[in-house]
């Protein structure tokens, strides 16, 4: 199985959108939101903060030609808070088929965005560690969140290193996870 490294090169390698999802006011649940936030920051180029309603967002993407649309959200798994999963679209399904914070799951959404020939749609997960209310991003989910910036970043600009330090200084998050808890 390759890793999310090599997968996240991949998708770099066509025209991506990056969505970021959640809802900021539940902790480690805004971790989409503010992701795609610092990446709209950094310049990155077709990055949508949609926060709970990514629907809103699909029919202005139809015609804008990506070849993935990758869904960024704190999405519960078997791991440790801060760690990183990344799925296709049929893995959201089976995965996530109903249950969501948002008003549609990630499986739908996903399934919805393939089916109108949109682009092929991915989900970068990060396990939270609180989805407490009022509260801001976990010190392991904020650590994964600027290391998952300055990766796509790279990757937008075209750096063939840019897994390489990723991997040598933090191996634990970019390693796929195979079990998740729903």
């Amino acid at each position: 199985m390759p890793d999310i490294c090599e997968e996240l090169k991949q998708c770099f390698q066509g025209r991506v959108c990056l969505m970021g999802l959640g809802n900021i006011d539940y902790g480690d649940d805004g971790f989409g939101v503010r992701l795609a936030e610092g990446l709209v920051e950094a310049g990155m180029p077709h990055t949508v903060v949609a926060g709970t309603m990514p629907d809103r967002f699909i029919g202005r993407l139809a015609d804008q030609g990506f070849d993935y649309l990758v869904f960024i959200d704190a999405v519960e798994f078997i791991g440790a808070p801060g760690s990183v999963v990344f799925l296709d679209s049929g893995e959201m399904m089976a995965r996530f088929p109903q249950i969501s914070s948002h008003k549609i799951s990630l499986g739908l959404l996903a399934k919805w965005v393939e089916d109108m020939g949109i682009a092929k749609a991915f989900l970068l997960g990060v396990k939270p560690g609180s989805l407490k209310g009022g509260e801001g991003l976990t010190p392991a989910v904020q650590t994964t969140l600027e290391i998952l910036k300055g990766l796509l970043c790279d990757l937008w600009r075209g750096s063939k290193e840019s897994c390489n330090g990723l991997l040598a200084e933090r191996q634990p998050v970019c390693q796929p996870v195979t079990e998740v808890n729903v």
